[in-house]
C-alpha cells in the first residue's frame, strides 16, 4: 500500500505517523453531562486525540417489540424506550460538548445509528463520522455518510468479507478514498481467542487502505499488538469506574489504563521503526570497535 494519509483535525493518520487514539465515551456518560466532562478531561489528560459519543433517535432505532419492555435502571423502572431517551444527549448537550472540547482542545465525534442522527451530527464541524459495525449493512446510512464528504471510519465487527466488500464499494465511490476500516470483535467483552488480530493485515492487503482497531476486550495487550500489526488508529471504550451502571462499563478502560496504553503503544511505534535494513547510528561505534571499520 502506498503511504496513504488522512488529515483528521490537527492530526495526520497513516503509516509513519503517530497512532491516533479515540476515547469511546459512547453512552457511558449515562445521560449525565458531569460524567461526560470528566471523561473528556481524562482523555485529554492522557494525551488521547479524540472523544467519541453515540447518537440515536430512539423512536426510530428501538425495535417495536422492545419499546415497552420494562427495564430496571438507576432512575427506577421504566420502558426500554424511555430509558434510551433518558440517556440520549441532544442539541444543548452537544453544543456544550463542542465548546468544551474546543477549549481543551481535543477532537470529538459520534456514531450515528440512523439518518436523523447523521444529519444532526453534520450540523457540527466533525473531523470524521464513525459508522458502527451494526450499521455496516445499512446502505442508506453508509451512502449518506459517504456523500457528506466528511471522512468515514467504519467498524467491521460481525461482518463477512462479502459484506465488507459491498460497504467498501460505497465508500470508494463517494468518499474520495477518505475512509478507515476498523477491525473489531463485536462481543462485549470480546473473548481473547476470538480477537483474530491477524485480520488487520488481511484488511490492509485486501482494501489497500488505512486500518484501525476498535477493542472491546479486557486488558491492553491486544491493542498494543494491533499497532505492531499495522493499525494506525486505536479506539477503546472509556469509563470513570468499571462499577458504574451500564453494559459497556466493564470492558472499558479506566483513566490509569488509558495512560498506560498511550505510553506503551507510543513505545511500540518507536520500536517498530523502519523496514529498511541499515547500520544504525548507535551501532557505528560498536562496528568500529569489533570490526575495525
Amino acid at each position: 500500500m502506498a503511504n496513504k494519509t488522512i488529515k483528521i483535525g490537527k492530526s495526520v493518520i497513516g503509516e509513519d505517523n503517530p497512532i491516533y487514539f479515540i476515547a469511546e465515551i459512547g453512552i457511558n456518560h449515562n445521560g449525565d453531562m458531569q460524567i461526560a466532562k470528566k471523561l473528556i478531561d481524562g482523555a485529554f489528560a492522557c494525551n488521547w486525540h479524540c472523544v467519541k459519543f453515540q447518537k440515536r433517535t430512539p423512536d426510530d432505532c428501538v425495535p417495536e417489540e422492545q419499546k415497552n419492555i420494562l427495564k430496571e435502571t438507576p432512575w427506577g423502572k421504566m420502558t426500554y424506550l424511555d430509558y434510551k431517551k433518558r440517556i440520549e444527549f441532544e442539541t444543548n448537550e452537544y453544543n456544550y460538548i463542542e465548546n468544551y472540547c474546543a477549549m481543551k482542545p481535543i477532537d470529538w465525534s459520534a456514531s450515528p445509528w440512523d439518518l436523523k442522527s447523521l444529519n444532526f451530527l453534520l450540523d457540527y464541524d466533525l473531523p470524521f463520522i464513525k459508522i458502527a459495525s451494526a450499521m455496516l449493512t445499512n446502505d442508506e446510512l453508509l451512502i449518506a455518510a459517504a456523500k457528506s464528504k466528511v471522512p468515514v471510519f467504519l467498524s467491521t465487527g460481525m461482518s463477512t468479507l462479502d459484506e465488507i466488500d459491498h460497504a467498501v464499494e460505497i465508500l470508494e465511490k463517494d468518499t474520495d478514498g477518505d475512509y478507515i476500516l476498523f477491525h473489531t470483535n463485536s462481543a462485549y467483552p470480546s473473548p481473547e481467542k476470538e480477537l483474530n488480530l491477524k485480520v488487520i493485515k488481511t484488511l490492509k492487503e485486501r482494501y489497500n487502505c488505512i486500518i484501525g482497531y476498535s477493542g472491546h476486550e479486557f486488558g491492553l495487550e491486544a491493542s498494543m499488538l494491533a499497532v505492531s500489526l499495522g493499525a494506525s488508529v486505536i479506539e477503546r471504550h472509556i469509563t470513570l469506574d468499571h462499577r458504574l451502571w451500564g453494559s459497556d462499563q466493564a470492558s472499558s478502560l479506566e483513566m490509569k489504563g488509558m495512560d498506560f496504553l498511550y505510553k506503551r503503544t507510543e513505545n511500540i511505534s518507536i520500536m517498530m521503526g523502519s523496514d529498511k535494513k541499515v547500520v544504525t547510528e548507535s551501532e557505528l561505534s560498536a562496528r568500529k570497535k569489533l570490526r575495525g571499520n
